[in-house]
Order: C-alpha cells, then sequence, then structure tokens
C-alpha cells in the first residue's frame, strides 16, 4: 500500500483544495508474529518519518484505521502486524495524518476484500482524521476540489512543478487552526473566491499560472505571523514573482514552479536557505492511494 503526501488550501482554497504530491507513506502487511507481539506490543513498525516517537501498538493511526473500517464494513479484523515506511514529515502541513488514516482504511478494504468506494473512504478518512481536503488527494491523487464534503478531481498541469520547502520546526494542525480570526470582511471574502478561481485554473493548465493568485487573506496572514520563517520565506518567493503559499496549516512552504525552470528552482534554494529549509523538487502524485497489483 503506497499512500502520498497532500499540500491543502494551495493559498485561497481554505479547506476546499489539495493535490496530491510525490512523497509517500508506504504499509506492507505481514501475518502476525504471535510470540512478538505478545511479549513486546508490536503491532507496527515504522520506518523513516516518525519512527521512534510514533505508536507501535494498536494505538497506530494506520491500525486504528484498519480496525475503523472493518467494523464499518462489518468484516473481521485481520490478525496481521504492519511495517510502515515514512517519507511524509509530521506536523509540517503535507498530509501525514490523512496518509496515515487513508492506507489504514484501504488496507481494511483491500485485505477483507470489502465495500467502500473511493468517496466512502474519503469520508471515513474526514471523520477519522477531519481534513477531507487531505483525504482526497491522498485517496485520489491530482488536484482535489471539495464541496459539500464531495470531492472533485482534476489533472494538475504537466507544465507545472511542486517545490516544498520543509522546516525543522513543527506546527500541529490544531494549534494553526486557533490562530483564525472568526470573521473576515465581505471585500476579502470575494477577492478571496476570484483567487482560487484563478489558483484552479492555472494548476490544472487552463490558463496561465499567476504568481499572485495563490495569495490568501483569510487564514494565512494570522499563521504566517505566527511562524515568522515561512512568512519571510513566502513574501521572498513573491517577490521573485515565484507562486507560493503554505501547504496547509505550515510550517511548509509550497512553491509553483514551471517544469525545468532551472533559475526559478535556484531562487528558491537561495532564499530557503537563509531560513534554513530543506528544497525537495517534486511532481504531482496522479495515482492516489495503490495496493500492489491494482
Amino acid at each position: 500500500m503506497r499512500v502520498p503526501a497532500s499540500c491543502a488550501n494551495l493559498g485561497p482554497g481554505f479547506d476546499s483544495f489539495a493535490v496530491a504530491v510525490r512523497r509517500h507513506l508506504t504499509v506492507r502487511v505481514a501475518e502476525r508474529a504471535d510470540d512478538r507481539v505478545t511479549t513486546t506490543g508490536d503491532r507496527v513498525t515504522t520506518t523513516g518519518e516518525g519512527a521512534r516517537e510514533l505508536p507501535t501498538d494498536d494505538g497506530n493511526l494506520v491500525w486504528r484505521a484498519l480496525v475503523a473500517y472493518c467494523e464499518w464494513a462489518g468484516e473481521p479484523v485481520p490478525d496481521v502486524s504492519l511495517a510502515v515506511d515514512n517519507a511524509i514529515p509530521l506536523e509540517r502541513g503535507l498530509g501525514s495524518s490523512a496518509a496515515a488514516a487513508v492506507a489504514g482504511l484501504a488496507l481494511g478494504r483491500a485485505l477483507t476484500s470489502g465495500p467502500g468506494r473511493d468517496q466512502e473512504m474519503i469520508d471515513l478518512a474526514a471523520s477519522f482524521e477531519g481534513h477531507a481536503d487531505n483525504a482526497a488527494a491522498a485517496v485520489l491523487g491530482g488536484l482535489v476540489v471539495v464541496s459539500g464534503g464531495r470531492a472533485h478531481r482534476l489533472e494538475p498541469a504537466d507544465r507545472l512543478m511542486p517545490v516544498m520547502c520543509v522546516p525543522t520546526d513543527r506546527q500541529a494542525t490544531e494549534v494553526a487552526r486557533g490562530l483564525l480570526p472568526e470573521t473576515v470582511p465581505l471585500a476579502d471574502a470575494a477577492a478571496n473566491g476570484a483567487r482560487a478561481a484563478l489558483v484552479l485554473a492555472g494548476l490544472s493548465g487552463a490558463m496561465a499560472l499567476h504568481p499572485a493568485a495563490m495569495t490568501d487573506v483569510l487564514h494565512e496572514p494570522a499563521r504566517l505571523a505566527a511562524m515568522p520563517g515561512s512568512g519571510a520565506l513566502v513574501a521572498g518567493l513573491r517577490n521573485r514573482r515565484i507562486a507560493a503559499c503554505l501547504s496547509g496549516a505550515g510550517p511548509t512552504v509550497l512553491a509553483i514552479v514551471a517544469a525545468g525552470d532551472q533559475d526559478a528552482l535556484a531562487a528558491v534554494r537561495d532564499l530557503a536557505a537563509d531560513q534554513p529549509f530543506a528544497v525537495t523538487v517534486s511532481d504531482w502524485d496522479r495515482a492516489g492511494a495503490t495496493t500492489s497489483g491494482r
């Protein structure tokens, strides 16, 4: 099972837009080693991001989601152990929790040959993890819009390339959400709606992506003020006419450049080095959650 990371909001698409990127959580299933599980409590082993801090027992999010699927589908819970290899940093705005929830749900469906359409998997993941935009991107891949709880998928443009700038500092989503204002001026909401349309058109290739389109006035100002490194990087990128925004609730910064534009990529790296951020050149993940043999 392989599930991609995701970048949500994309500037003005607060709680509605997300795109899947090629950074993955991979889960392999093995028959449960009864003696070892009995003595250590290990149900899940993790390598990569979070290896030393994520639960190894039945409290692990991937396992809890697998059990939740089985309960929803009325299927028996398979007695297996899970080996997780995680390349998605925790609490950085890259959908690590959504990827774990989707992985467990999709594994439950695959192992039991049980029911569940993609939209039902998204609904379950959102109720389990709280973010339908990240869950939809993790399940479907590509560029997604969630409206009224329903996910709609678009193909991201080949001519664009995502660049992720990931800091060492973390930011829990719950904390970042607590920074948001309770009300916003009507004019700001209207302007954000217009920019959201431009973001979708630009990322899907219907028109050129304007560098200012990813500017947001609803959630980003408060968050960027609380994350000075991310705020400085976003401001610097926009000053260089590079489309940039917080990825999800941050603190990762997502920059979008033309595929193969080495000058733009060099500018991203130069600006990110001042903070510092680890810069990863990626690509869109178009497959979403996949199981071997699918």
